[in-house]
């Protein structure tokens, strides 16, 4: 197996369980070596202690030969939930006034699988994370994680250069369309300029990543939801569960590519977004099918007026 590639500092997406797919997976197909995965070239919105750690190297496990059937259409219930998630999300609160030299915080409880090389697989126990990010992308931010200190965030994108279009800064997405056409254009049109991930699934990685660590505007937050209806291979998964135990509703799909389903969960009656998990499809590199690998609640988003400070 070749070494698992030297990890950046500062080139991590906001998704930090994305390190288990993208920043250090070493991919096998029938046990010979092929290069990693291009990793997405996004903002280091959010990119915490958990750098420090190698991820699990997952494998691509052996095609059968003949090409794998298309993603399906979502179907009715499917879609139906996401409206009714898109009307919630249109009547969430406003934050008012937002000033360039402020921070969105967000709390969330966090875990996530990793391991060295070698090293056999562990799930790190759940503990708490905040971020603050930089309202503009101008200036620097920060993430604290218990027990495992706090570190600042320097900006590494600025409004109009490469890297922005996907980024989860509050002056970015309050940008992007209200209408659910126009969304779904700009997911299919820029979430594949900085994944090789297949379209449909790049697509709905990015918009997990504009919903994690950040405020999304409502208008926009509805036109995401309603967007993602029409994303093949979308599921619902009932009785999810998040990382503090809040049950709920999932949208969930399987990665194409690696043994993996993402699942965003939602309170099933209020249809507030709750957090995020990812869950092993198969038995693979020593992570047993049905594993949690990454698990996010969040507990707590405000706009506040400089990083450090709790709403």
């Amino acid at each position: 197996m070749n070494q698992l590639p030297e990890l950046p500092e500062r080139d991590l997406p906001p998704g930090r369980h994305r390190l288990l797919k993208e920043h250090l997976m070493t991919e096998i197909r029938q046990e010979k070596p092929v290069p990693a995965r291009s990793r997405w070239l996004r903002p280091a919105l959010a990119a915490t202690a958990v750098a420090t750690a190698a991820a699990v190297a997952f494998v691509v496990l052996p095609s059968s030969g003949s090409a794998p059937a298309p993603a399906q259409p979502p179907k009715r219930s499917t879609a139906a939930l996401l409206e009714d998630i898109a009307l919630a999300a249109e009547h969430e609160k406003s934050y008012g006034t937002v000033r360039d030299d402020q921070f969105v915080y967000v709390e969330s409880k966090v875990s996530y699988t990793s391991s060295g090389e070698g090293a056999k697989t562990t799930v790190e126990p759940l503990h708490r994370q905040e971020v603050w990010t930089s309202v503009d992308g101008l200036h620097t931010g920060l993430v604290r994680q218990a027990g495992l200190g706090e570190h600042s965030v320097p900006p590494d994108v600025k409004p109009g250069k490469a890297g922005w279009d996907v980024s989860a800064f509050y002056n970015h997405v309050r940008t992007l369309p209200t209408d659910a056409d126009a969304m779904y254009d700009y997911l299919a049109r820029t979430a594949p300029k900085y994944s090789d991930q297949e379209k449909s699934q790049a697509m709905f990685v990015l918009v997990g990543d504009l919903l994690r660590d950040s405020i999304v505007p409502p208008e926009q937050s509805a036109a995401l939801f309603r967007a993602v209806a029409r994303i093949p291979g979308i599921a619902t998964v009932e009785h999810a569960v998040d990382a503090v135990g809040r049950p709920g509703v999932a949208i969930a799909r399987t990665d194409p590519d690696n043994p993996l389903r993402d699942e965003w969960i939602f309170d099933a009656k209020t249809y507030e977004f709750l957090g995020e998990r990812e869950v092993a499809t198969k038995d693979n590199a020593g992570v047993k099918k049905g594993t949690v690998t990454a698990n996010t609640a969040v507990l707590r988003r405000a706009i506040v007026d400089k990083a450090g400070e709790r709403p």
